[in-house]
């Protein structure tokens, strides 16, 4: 199948219905099938990002204030969950999956008290911002990464409606995936506002 045939089919479309439903599935199986004979793949704990922090150049003041140890510290970094990738662009967006409680039906509000969600903003520094989008060649417009959250927070009135503001304008880039018996609604959203940035 030439490139451009590629590029216009739906990912989705040729996912087997017989996995839909039957139990609960992974982020990262649902898309290695999914991109399955296409020129998108899927890689798990991407280290592209491993030394990251390794080599930020602290000025001398601020050297003498702080601990440094005997040995050079050579492992220091940031380790998206997965990245997508198209290897003949070279363009890759990464991924965050989130799984947290939250407060639903039958559980106190005491149960959103979780951080993940929290903890997956720290894409949104400047400094990381500028390493994705130097390392994902997306272009200086667009986030260069998706937020995927599973379980009880993606129906927890308080989170979403945080996750919501934080994201603002770049809804394209976070998915509450509440169902994970069923991951056409996670496949089409992939689909609709994210693969055009890897083509």
């Amino acid at each position: 199948m030439a490139s451009k045939d590629l590029r216009k089919r739906a990912v989705w479309q040729d996912y087997s219905g017989a996995h839909a439903g039957a139990a609960e599935r992974s982020f990262y199986d649902v898309f290695q099938e999914a991109f399955s004979g296409t020129e998108l793949s899927i890689r798990r704990n991407p280290n592209e990002f491993s030394k990251t922090y390794v080599d930020v150049e602290l000025s001398k003041s601020v050297l003498s204030e702080i601990y440094c140890p005997d040995s050079p510290i050579t492992t220091h970094g940031v380790w998206p969950d997965y990245a997508i990738d198209n290897l003949q662009l070279r363009k890759t967006l990464y991924v965050e999956v989130k799984r947290q409680d939250g407060w639903v039906e039958g559980k106190p509000r005491s149960a959103g008290r979780g951080n993940a969600h929290e903890r997956s903003c720290k894409f949104f520094t400047p400094g990381l911002l500028r390493t994705l989008r130097k390392h994902g060649r997306l272009g200086e417009d667009v986030l260069p990464f998706w937020t995927v959250f599973q379980g009880d927070i993606t129906r927890d009135p308080c989170r979403v409606r945080e996750i919501t503001l934080w994201f603002d304008t770049f809804t394209a880039h976070f998915f509450m995936w509440r169902n994970q018996k069923d991951p056409m609604p996670l496949l089409k959203h992939f689909d609709a506002y994210l693969k055009r940035l890897l083509l």
